[in-house]
């Protein structure tokens, strides 16, 4: 079975918790004894009725206060396809949450009150899912039981929000879907309350939505993680090195460089878990073996020889600042980009891009916490790269203090 990362996002009570948890006790994807914690703990707070986002909401705080503010991740499959959940926070403050829980999504649910229609926040979540390159929305249009299942409702804000989204470039597919997550309609059976709504429910449209072509399988890329070396008589002239294929497909006889040396040789062998195999492609970790005798190391990247990727010190990104310690004019970090770490400086502040009207904003040098906007790096070693539409693993990068240690940006090449 495939795999399907998804994500969920909108305002705050919007009801993204519910959802994942009625979509989990739905599917029976629980344990019995998850379900009676949760029918306790819901008997304890006083909630009318079984509160099921208490199955992704874990931290004290959260259940106090009934909202979610660390990503919390859950996993569940179905006869047709495997699962991970990442139920993000919808709070402003918690923006750093959400692009950290949807960097690795194929997918993302945007939930929309149906009493509010589409809000600031549904605007910022879904810029977020496109500068992210989410090219798959689900846009569920939630608690339709409070607009006694209103069709004019839901058309009404499918409009505005298709108003919105044409503004956005990353975007594949959207999918609407009136549900109510309290009462399960339309999230995994199909609702006798709304005839009128003829498409798929929820996880219809989640097993059977095509995310197959979002790896780029045409230029190959392989960043060096580790050199196998074994001290055995019976592998002694071994040397391997492992990493995870972020692009391309490599086959044994292939022609590859090196970088940053220049040197060209061939694929020997690829040895995976189970063995030799014929051919290897993203996201997939394996070992190569090379024709000849390179110095190759962590950091360096095999790629094929009519195929190579940007090399450079000067670097213009999209970053989401993270740290709580706003940036300094001119700051200087560690930059960590797939295998390879470098030092790096900011050299300006191009913009910030207000995530609500989608404007960007000019004349800063700084930013704050869960500020996001263009800069302009200088790193003090090469980086071997491709733009972050075009590769979301060489095309992404994070910045740490070099005094803390403090992962304190995420960015994405532009």
């Amino acid at each position: 079975m495939d795999l399907l990362r998804f994500t969920t996002a909108g305002s705050v009570d919007d009801g993204k918790s519910t959802l994942i948890g009625r979509l989990l006790y739905d599917s029976k994807s629980i344990f019995e004894d998850q379900l009676e914690a949760v029918e306790e703990s819901s008997r304890r707070r006083g909630d009318g009725n079984v509160n099921l986002a208490l199955l992704t909401d874990g931290l004290k705080a959260e259940r106090e206060q009934g909202i979610t503010i660390d990503v919390a991740y859950r996993y569940f499959a179905t006869p047709r396809r495997k699962f991970i959940i990442a139920d993000t926070p919808g709070h402003i403050q918690y923006t750093r949450n959400m692009v950290t829980g949807a960097s690795t999504a194929n997918l993302a649910i945007i939930l929309i009150d149906a009493r509010k229609g589409v809000i600031e926040q549904t605007k910022r979540h879904s810029f977020v899912a496109n500068l992210l390159r989410i090219q798959h929305l689900v846009v569920a249009v939630n608690k339709m039981d409070l607009v006694d299942y209103s069709e004019a409702v839901y058309d009404g804000i499918c409009e505005a929000f298709r108003e919105f989204a044409s503004r956005l470039d990353n975007i594949v597919e959207i999918t609407f879907i009136p549900i109510s997550a309290l009462n399960g309609d339309n999230v995994v059976d199909k609702s006798s309350n709304m005839p009128w709504y003829e498409g798929p429910t929820l996880l219809y449209h989640l097993e059977h939505v095509y995310v197959g072509g979002e790896e780029n399988h045409v230029e190959a890329r392989f960043p060096v993680q580790w050199v196998i070396r074994p001290m055995t008589d019976e592998w002694h002239d071994f040397r391997g090195y492992a990493g995870r294929v972020a692009g391309g497909v490599f086959k044994p006889g292939d022609a590859v460089t090196v970088l940053p040396s220049g040197f060209s040789t061939r694929v020997r062998e690829i040895h995976g878990p189970a063995g030799a195999l014929a051919e290897a492609f993203a996201p997939a970790s394996v070992c190569l073996t090379l024709e000849d005798e390179i110095d190759i190391s962590r950091g360096d990247m095999l790629v094929k020889s009519n195929n190579p990727p940007q090399v450079g010190q000067n670097i213009e990104a999209m970053v989401c600042w993270f740290s709580p310690r706003p940036m300094p004019p001119r700051a200087r970090f560690v930059l960590r980009h797939t295998t390879l770490e470098t030092k790096a400086v900011v050299q300006a502040v191009r913009y910030h891009v207000d995530i609500n009207t989608l404007h960007k904003i000019e004349g800063v040098d700084g930013f704050a916490m869960n500020d996001i906007g263009r800069v302009s790096l200088r790193t003090a070693a090469p980086l071997f790269y491709d733009s972050y539409r075009r590769n979301r693993q060489t095309g992404s990068f994070v910045l740490i203090d070099p005094d803390t240690n403090e992962t304190v940006a995420a960015g994405m090449i532009v």
